[in-house]
């Protein structure tokens, strides 16, 4: 009697609407974090496990990729390949795989991407920055900057590009994304290296010719208000370096700056009205690029003299892995993979 009651009970159960529904959800799997390293020498990007920090394999792009911009859905990934006449390459992140390929004008540097993967900015040779209907995989336009284009960087709400071109101009030069216009620009000191931008875009920090440190602009006011050189320990202080490899730490919190030949990354605290450095972190062969993880909690820097990636504790401030690359890594970028269904 007592097992009929119950069979009846999960039989009624059965037959409510929505069980089977309620029966069958699942939670939505964590995307998969990878790490894609530019091997500029070489014709290859690296992807590693940043679980493991373990290689996942390879990517042939074509002879001497460059620069590196993903979507923020993490569902697209583009790549410039100076070689050649120039590409554009796009990556499927799911299978790292090649899946479209457009011709640019020559020697295409770092890009960036609008962070609905609609629109890329790819630096050029000639001056211009192209700009490029991601989904159609054509050029919509150019926008002419003067010297030789050469990084880029969106705002997080993609609402405004900053086009860094080295030479002359010594300026960063703001285009309005949906209007394709040229609405003002920031000058620096020097001709423009690397550039980073905070989150609620107020600060804008760049590398610039003749000085190992940051400069940092008030982007509102259009003006360059703080030339930062690095404190050099003494025993370094004898090498002749640059500054190449800049990165904002998720958080808004501290800007990190590659020294190249010394083989160190000065860290600055930029909570205050000036930035303020921090930590001198020595990693071991000679620096050029450098990211962060979304969360924060590591930086991962290139070492192109070594052929691989350091992996820093940003609270430790300690090299914790090393990860093998390819021939001259450069570039590089953390990208959260959705999973496919």
């Amino acid at each position: 009697m007592r097992r009929r009651l119950i069979l009846g009970i999960v039989m009624t159960a059965l037959a409510m609407p929505g069980w089977h529904a309620l029966l069958h959800t699942q939670p939505t799997p964590e995307p998969v974090r990878k790490l894609y390293i530019i091997n500029t020498a070489g014709n290859d990007v690296t992807i590693a496990d940043v679980a493991t920090n373990k290689v996942l394999g390879r990517i042939e792009v074509g002879p001497r990729p460059h620069g590196i911009a993903a979507s923020a859905a993490g569902d697209l990934l583009l790549v410039t390949v100076e070689g050649g006449k120039g590409e554009l390459v796009w990556i499927n992140p799911a299978t790292d795989k090649v899946v479209r390929r457009l011709p640019t004008g020559s020697a295409p540097n770092q890009l960036a991407v609008t962070p609905d993967g609609k629109f890329a900015y790819v630096p050029v040779s000639g001056g211009n920055y192209q700009v490029v209907d991601v989904k159609e995989a054509k050029i919509i336009d150019k926008i002419f900057t003067g010297g030789q284009p050469h990084n880029t960087v969106c705002s997080a709400d993609g609402q405004r590009m900053y086009l860094a071109p080295l030479g002359a101009p010594k300026k960063v030069t703001i285009v309005e994304v949906a209007s394709r216009k040229v609405i003002g620009a920031i000058p620096f000191s020097s001709s423009v290296r690397p550039v980073a931008i905070t989150k609620d875009e107020k600060n804008f920090f760049a590398q610039v010719d003749g000085l190992v440190g940051i400069e940092m602009a008030d982007v509102a006011a259009r003006k360059m208000i703080h030339r930062v050189p690095a404190d050099v320990p003494p025993e370094l202080a004898k090498i002749t370096s640059r500054s190449h490899g800049l990165g904002i730490r998720p958080g808004d919190k501290e800007v990190w700056d590659c020294d190249v030949e010394r083989k160190v990354v000065h860290v600055y605290d930029i909570t205050g009205a000036k930035p303020k450095q921090i930590a001198t972190i020595p990693i071991g062969g000679t620096v050029y690029w450098l990211t962060f993880g979304p969360d924060g909690k590591y930086c991962y820097v290139s070492v192109r003299s070594r052929n691989e990636v350091a992996v820093v504790d940003t609270t430790t401030r300690q090299v914790v892995a090393r990860i093998p690359a390819g021939k001259e890594p450069k570039r590089l970028l953390v990208v959260d993979v959705p999973h496919v269904k």
